[in-house]
């Protein structure tokens, strides 16, 4: 009895400091973590707890009417049965900044579709805006609340200046759940961006651009349709990281597409040579090979249509139809060789962005937009299907960084919000990154000299 009475006294004395080392764990992260967090830590405990009752009310639970083997084994021969049990899943919660997650088992007549079901009135109980149920592996479901609406809180996006590890995954936002949304941008060919002024397109750029700087292997050129020079537009302090930039003149912009065009014609012709592959995306980016990017915005500058009969109408005519033609062979046959175009208008119906270009880019994003028309445009016809997702909806100020798009993977249309990206960040990342700026022809003519092959003169474009 007094070993028993030593051994059970050293198993409390264990029980009591791992107690207080998990008390003491909760106690420093409830008070360094965020305002918003706390809450969602109480309200956590408040899921815990209350399960087992919210399940049964949600006809979440399974009646088991087989005893268990232990009910079995004491059963009275002459005694009554075993009382059916009730079996309820079992959970694990985690809380963050806008709500739960809770990730739930399975169990039979208890699936997805039932958790589904009971979506609306979990949120109600979990007092959530909203609650999704998506599947999380054979036999489990996750669960997301959300206390607070992730469209309507601003984030900011203070870039770190390092490099991404990934160079076909880029990070747009969170959804309306506050999952993060990515995309992927190998073998992509082009990218749409719409929106009424002031609605987020330039930040989301900012974005764009200050994530992809640090690396190397990532090349930028550029042409604002909306000013003459670089200083007087959004792309002021971000030029210094770009290695070709023209403003709203016809004769620049064509000069400068047509560069790209036979940088295309170059790398179709090497590539096979040089890499060993008939796509670089088999490969990835390099320094030697970057992928290129070239962002077109408003994109309608360069591709309207001149009426009239005097020569300078039919000259300037003349050259938004060969632009057109020139970003065509850019969005249809750069994909493989690493070539991407990003085009940005407020509206990309045909008279802006030609769908021969339009419909061949695979991702399309739009923000806040003012009529249905401009929002089919950018999204395709089945957005009025989902009115609820529609950038009609975010006209709102709330809204502004709010976009939405059509997710792989996904039913319907995803509405994202993308962190603001300040000036002051973008200029610095331009400042510290500007030294990684190259030719993607000059690039091209060192590996093509490395590897004993025959280089051609790179066409010649200053800033």
């Amino acid at each position: 009895m007094e070993a028993i009475t030593g051994y059970a006294t050293v198993a409390l004395m264990v029980s009591v400091v791992l107690v207080g080392a998990w008390l003491l764990v909760t106690v420093v992260r409830y008070v360094r973590a965020d305002k918003g967090t706390r809450v969602s830590m109480r309200q956590a405990v408040r899921v815990r707890w209350g399960w087992v009752r919210l399940a049964r009310m949600a006809k979440l639970t399974v009646t088991d009417k087989t005893p268990s083997l232990l009910a079995q084994i004491t059963a009275q021969k002459d005694g009554p049965g075993p009382a059916p049990r009730v079996l309820t899943p079992k959970i694990k919660v985690k809380p963050d900044q806008y709500g739960v997650i809770v990730r739930a088992r399975t169990l039979p007549q208890v699936g997805l579709e039932e958790y589904q079901k009971s979506a609306r009135f979990l949120a109600d109980a979990w007092r959530c805006t909203r609650v999704s149920v998506l599947p999380d592996g054979p036999g489990r479901v996750v669960i997301r609340g959300v206390r607070s609406d992730p469209l309507t809180t601003p984030t900011e996006h203070r870039p770190t200046g390092h490099p991404p590890t990934d160079l076909t995954r880029w990070e747009l936002g969170v959804d309306e759940y506050a999952a993060r949304v990515c995309v992927s941008l190998a073998n992509v060919p082009g990218v749409t961006v719409a929106g009424v002024p002031g609605a987020g397109k330039t930040s989301g750029v900012n974005k764009f651009v200050c994530d992809f700087a640090p690396s190397a292997a990532v090349q930028i050129a550029g042409a604002d349709g909306k000013v003459s020079r670089a200083s007087e537009g959004d792309y002021a302090d971000l030029v210094k990281r770009m290695f070709a930039f023209c403003g709203d003149d016809l004769d620049e912009a064509n000069a400068l597409f047509k560069r790209l065009v036979e940088l295309r014609k170059r790398r179709s012709a090497t590539i096979r040579d040089v890499l060993g592959v008939k796509n670089m995306w088999h490969v990835g980016p390099s320094p030697e090979w970057p992928l290129t990017v070239l962002i077109i915005d408003e994109a309608h500058t360069y591709f309207r249509e001149y009426k009239g009969s005097d020569a300078e109408t039919k000259r300037l005519a003349a050259l938004t139809a060969e632009n057109a033609r020139l970003v065509e062979d850019l969005v249809k046959k750069g994909r493989s060789v690493g070539i991407l175009v990003v085009l940005i208008s407020q509206k990309t119906t045909g008279d802006a962005i030609p769908t021969f270009i339009r419909d061949v880019c695979p991702i399309g994003l739009s923000f806040a937009q003012k009529t249905v028309e401009a929002a089919v445009a950018a999204l395709g016809d089945d957005i009025r299907n989902w009115p609820d997702a529609s950038p009609v909806t975010l006209q709102d100020p709330v809204y502004v960084g709010v976009a939405v798009m059509a997710m792989q993977g996904r039913p319907g249309y995803t509405r994202i919000r993308t962190p603001y990206v300040s000036d002051a960040d973008a200029a610095r990342v331009a400042e510290a990154t500007s030294h990684l700026t190259a030719d993607p022809d000059l690039c091209l003519d060192a590996l093509l000299l490395s590897t004993g092959r025959t280089s051609t003169p790179a066409p010649s474009l200053t800033k």
